[in-house]
């Protein structure tokens, strides 16, 4: 029987050359609801199964009959959800749910009022107008995990923290932002997805929350 709330520290990535296997199939739940809250690391491909031999999902979560809800890049860390229950997966994916998603970004250079203030109302991207976004500086968060490999800094170019909130799911949206006002990102951490959290959960493990149907 699953436990509510289990965490569970990530498994060391195998080198071993895998299998290649038939992509996972469309949810179809069975049982009660699982939610898994992962802490994705650095350089981890947000599915179970690649044939080059990449990290992905299946050198860390071991709960069976679970699957992605959305995506995380490659080279982004922190929250992914993944779960059983196929209507919370369409919930959290699709554009019209309007499911906010909260990133602390880190940035090169300190962005000033007019650029912050252009996130906020919405820039227009090469596919579009973004919505209006939260956006505020913060400190760099106390209990953030050292990145490996460390990002890439310039002496002469100090580096800031902003968190970001939006309603959107583009492609690589958070970064083309704030590339577009002048600051490129660094360093992107998802924090929150609706409800759901990174709280308590250290980089590469992940929590099982099982409600009952």
């Amino acid at each position: 029987m699953h436990q509510r709330n289990r965490k569970t520290s990530g498994q060391a990535r195998s080198f071993k050359p895998r299998q290649n296997k038939p992509l996972r199939a469309k949810i179809a739940q069975r049982g009660p609801r699982r939610v898994v809250v992962f802490n994705k690391p650095f350089d981890v491909l947000s599915q179970f199964t690649d044939g080059g031999n990449r990290a992905t999902l299946a050198d860390y979560i071991t709960e069976p009959g679970v699957y992605a809800a959305g995506r995380l890049d490659r080279d982004s860390e922190g929250l992914l959800l993944l779960t059983n229950d196929g209507a919370l997966q369409a919930k959290l994916t699709q554009p019209g749910k309007k499911t906010t998603k909260t990133y602390y970004v880190q940035v090169e250079g300190e962005p000033d009022d007019e650029a912050l203030q252009a996130l906020r109302d919405g820039i227009t991207l090469n596919d579009g107008p973004t919505l209006p976004a939260k956006v505020e500086r913060i400190d760099e968060p106390h209990w953030l995990w050292p990145r490996n490999p460390p990002i890439r800094e310039r002496k002469a170019i100090p580096t800031s923290w902003i968190s970001i909130t939006i309603i959107e799911g583009r492609n690589r949206q958070v970064r083309r932002m704030t590339a577009h006002v002048g600051y490129p990102t660094l360093r992107l951490i998802r924090y929150r997805i609706g409800s759901w959290t990174l709280d308590g959960l250290a980089n590469g493990e992940y929590r099982v929350i099982t409600q009952e149907s």
